[in-house]
């Protein structure tokens, strides 16, 4: 996809030659003299159109306008969602059309807030995954123009971060969606070491050897039963000063979920292809960071493997030592990406972090709890909450605050070990929480569980790209305050 940010009053978007020009046009729209203008006000007044978000208007070759089809596009109050919902649906239009070129312009002004969701709206509805069809899929449309009635720097900032967004969300689409014998452990690891190409970008690739003298019991623990090796991915980019602390990002890499021993139930079993959706987001942020080169550090782990239950898989009621020396008893295999998170987590602790966020598909009782509208956030400091908080609403990758209560992890006691692997139904994703927090004692810390907002099955199924937007937003927020 290639966009184009170009200053287009209305008179200059109505003379622009292209398969389509969408107009967005908000209630607070004033009308000029132009003929686009002239369209909107008697198209309004013939109560043919309005400017609520996602009413609109398709016309064809009108005088004076150079486009072979005209869409007019209400956008309400022109907020960020209004644009994201009224822009969603336009472009299942031009999809069903097979549009090669298109304007998207702005009728009024514009804020850095619109114009991102527009570019990350048109990207999302827009993308087709290809990569393991005979003949590849690709996008029919491959060039829009953002047109702005005028420009600033404010401006031209927020639209190349926006498109090296777009790269990044696309990048943890296309790595969650293939299935699991294009997307292995090793296979992760040669894309993690693809990023390194690029300056600031280093990557190291540890395996089964190399995780042993380390002492992960429990990531070993999950792979096993596996014929695929495991890989511990470690990347690091350096945009500011090597004394500056990182933020670490940690996601959770089973490149296939049989459940193990615990094994799931056949029907809808492989979606569970998705369940490297952490990892394949954290390959996404580094993707966008090589693009956007923000002045801070960032260290991304990803500890990679599948889950199978073959004759060395791990058993319930076998007891593991993790890298910190705690012992766990696990009682269902099937809660296994805690199982590898903890140990990264224990990694981690090297780096001397300035927080530590993780990023995984753990736990269906986090799709009960939140659906697959908000990602559910657990955090040890109110101050990275908040982050992380803003920094969804402001990228349209919303994420909840769960708690934390020490009360939560009774149920995680053992009578083996040092700690279970599961405790109950109840509160499962804050238990699940209460787990990991056992291995993140040592820096503030988050964790992100997206079970609910990494994909969608049905119809529609594949991978969202989430939180990559929300990650980076944080980041770069991160960015900001240090120069103050």
């Amino acid at each position: 996809m290639n966009f184009e940010l170009k200053t287009l009053s209305l008179a200059a978007a109505a003379k622009t030659t292209t398969d389509t020009l969408i107009v967005l046009i908000s209630e607070h729209f004033q009308a000029g003299k132009d003929p686009l203008s002239a369209l909107i006000t008697k198209a309004t007044q013939a109560k043919d159109f309005s400017a609520k978000a996602g009413k609109s208007l398709q016309t064809y070759a009108l005088p004076g306008i150079s486009a072979s089809k005209t869409i007019l596009l209400g956008v309400g109050e022109g907020r960020a969602a209004d644009i994201k919902s009224a822009v969603s649906s336009a472009m299942g239009s031009l999809k069903s059309a097979e549009t090669a070129k298109a304007v998207l312009a702005f009728a009024g002004p514009v804020s850095a807030a619109q114009l991102h969701a527009a570019v990350l709206t048109v990207a999302d509805s827009t993308y087709v995954y290809g990569a393991t069809y005979s003949k590849p899929k690709l996008r029919k449309l491959t060039q829009v123009t953002l047109g702005v009635e005028s420009s600033n720097q404010g401006l031209k900032d927020a639209f190349a971060s926006s498109v090296a967004i777009v790269q990044g969300i696309e990048m943890a689409k296309e790595w969650a969606n293939r299935p699991a014998n294009h997307a292995t452990p090793t296979m992760l690891g040669k894309a993690a070491q693809g990023l390194a190409k690029t300056a600031g970008i280093s990557c190291e690739v540890l395996g089964p050897k190399e995780v042993a003298k380390l002492g992960m019991g429990s990531f070993m623990s999950v792979a096993q039963g596996s014929a695929e090796p495991l890989r511990f991915i470690v990347l690091k980019y350096q945009g500011a000063a090597k004394s500056e602390a990182p933020v670490v990002l940690v996601g959770k890499g089973i490149t296939f979920d049989t459940g193990g021993i615990s094994i799931k139930p056949a029907a809808e079993m492989d979606e569970m292809k998705f369940d490297m959706g952490g990892a394949a987001s954290v390959l996404g942020v580094f993707k966008s960071l090589s693009l956007l080169k923000p002045k801070l550090n960032v260290v991304g782990l990803i500890p990679a493997c599948e889950n199978m239950p073959d004759g060395l898989a791990v058993k319930p009621g076998d007891v593991v030592t993790s890298m910190s020396g705690q012992t766990i008893e696990i009682l269902n295999t099937d809660a296994e990406g805690r199982l590898i998170l903890c140990d990264a987590l224990t990694y981690a602790e090297r780096f001397k972090p300035k927080a530590v966020i993780d990023i995984a598909t753990l736990t269906g009782a986090c799709v009960i709890a939140l659906g697959a509208i908000r990602t559910g956030m657990f955090a040890t400091e109110d101050s990275l909450a908040e982050a992380l908080q803003k920094a969804g609403n402001d990228a349209m990758d919303l994420c909840w605050r769960m708690p934390l209560d020490d009360e939560y992890a009774e149920s995680l006691k053992s009578n083996f070990a040092d700690v279970g692997n599961v405790g109950g139904r109840a509160g499962g994703a804050i238990t699940a929480a209460k787990f990991l927090h056992r291995f993140a004692q040592k820096y503030p810390w988050a964790h992100l569980d997206i079970a609910g907002t990494a994909w969608k099955g049905g119809a529609a199924k594949g991978a969202t790209g989430r939180p990559v937007g929300l990650l980076l937003q944080y980041l770069l927020s991160q960015q900001v305050s240090a120069k103050k």
